[in-house]
């Protein structure tokens, strides 16, 4: 069964960090670009990061340059979204996606891409 299960999000302080994790079963996401997608609560959904199939590229929403980082481990099947001084505003449930279109896996595309698996999402709280 192809899946993309999401992990890692919680209550955080504003300021505070997690680490949310995307692991892929059923297939492989070697040849995947794999972004992270987040919604609150009556807004659309805004892409986040993402990273290219090589992790030679990636793309991050200017809301969160310097805070974000986004990197995948092969062997583990895995992407991970590192968030830092998170904000109050950033809560939502954050989900993962992978497409393995040539143009969006090499350059990371995250607008007006439907991507092929996307995961269930896990929710982020950040609250005092």
């Amino acid at each position: 069964q192809v899946q993309l299960v999401e992990s890692g999000g919680g209550l955080v302080q504003p300021g505070g960090s997690l680490r949310l994790s995307c692991r892929a079963s059923g297939f492989t996401l070697d040849d995947y670009a794999v972004g992270w997608f987040r919604q609150a609560p009556g807004k659309e959904s805004e892409g986040v990061a993402c990273i290219s199939d090589s992790g030679g590229r990636t793309y991050y929403a200017d809301s969160v340059k310097g805070r974000f980082t986004i990197s995948r481990d092969y062997a583990q099947n895995t992407v991970y979204l590192q968030m830092n001084s998170l904000k109050p505003e950033e809560a939502a449930v954050y989900s993962c996606a992978a497409d393995d279109a040539a143009t969006v896996r090499t350059l990371c595309i995250m607008q007006t891409v439907r991507y092929d698996y996307y995961g269930q999402g896990t929710q982020v709280t950040v609250s005092s």
